[in-house]
């Protein structure tokens, strides 16, 4: 325990992990759990970025999207998964600052980006559906790559810019309530004079929840409009269909988020954690 103990006035440079349960029978389930969950993920996403790159058939912009959608969830899930499962049978998991620093702003920036990729998609689906004739031109080869660097980039200036411009402090306490470097519990240790906790606060939740959803929830309102001018029942159902797994993924993803992030949240719950002194 020597190496972990801070100063009260100390910069941090190294963090404890006390999301793990000390339990051997709790830390083998999570363990199992997680491993299983993270083979799934990178294997099932793998497969349809595998399918989609073989069959011609699937090449249209729906699947292109999708297989932009896999890739980032293979990303996401690598970024912390593999450090988390090394962490499980340690009795003092530890991290340190730059390689926590690296693991938030990767998990914000890899999350942002899905949030637009997603309303991308929204946007995709609502033309194939309101201008089906000219939908091969209006989303182009060419359109779909822009829209796909896009997110990506939009994600990285949105994210990754502020956290490199405004550098974060932590002093004294270093302990952490979760297995990994989660935003929300690094932003509650922050003591930097610099209000990082508000303007990262503002930028992620204004422009990771809102501003995306609400384009989403637009874009389902025309698709909506749209499908009830359709005469066809057959046509109606097919429309609606379309657009059925990406509305679920839309309302289990962006329900998570909400209730993750938008929820009151308390400094001070962490805050009393003292710091490991000498």
């Amino acid at each position: 325990m020597d190496e972990l103990q801070r100063t009260n006035h100390s910069e941090v440079t190294e963090f404890i992990l006390a999301g793990f349960s000390q339990k051997p029978h709790v830390q083998a389930a999570f363990f199992t759990g997680l491993f299983c969950l993270y083979l799934v993920t990178f294997w099932g996403n793998s497969l349809i970025i595998i399918v989609i790159q073989k069959d011609s058939q699937l090449h249209t912009p729906m699947y292109f999207f999708l297989s932009n959608l896999s890739f980032l969830d293979i990303c996401y899930s690598t970024s912390w998964e593999p450090y988390v499962l090394a962490q499980c049978f340690k009795d003092f998991p530890t991290i340190s600052y730059t390689s926590c620093h690296a693991q938030t702003t990767t998990s914000l920036f890899l999350g942002m980006t899905e949030h637009l990729l997603l309303a991308v998609m929204a946007y995709d689906h609502f033309i194939t559906i309101s201008n089906p004739v000219h939908y091969t031109i209006i989303m182009s080869n060419q359109v779909c790559l822009q829209m796909a660097v896009g997110t990506w980039v939009s994600a990285f200036l949105l994210s990754v810019m502020p956290i490199i411009a405004i550098l974060a402090h932590y002093c004294g306490h270093n302990i952490i309530k979760h297995f990994s470097c989660e935003i929300q519990a690094m932003l509650k240790l922050v003591c930097s004079d610099t209000p990082m906790s508000l303007i990262l606060g503002l930028v992620i939740s204004t422009f990771t929840l809102p501003l995306p959803f609400t384009f989403i929830l637009i874009s389902y309102i025309l698709i909506v409009a749209a499908v009830l001018r359709i005469r066809s029942m057959e046509a109606t159902l097919k429309a609606f269909s379309t657009c059925g797994s990406h509305l679920t993924v839309v309302t289990i993803f962006y329900g998570t988020a909400i209730y993750m992030y938008l929820k009151p949240q308390s400094k001070e719950s962490q805050g009393k954690n003292p710091p490991i002194t000498s």
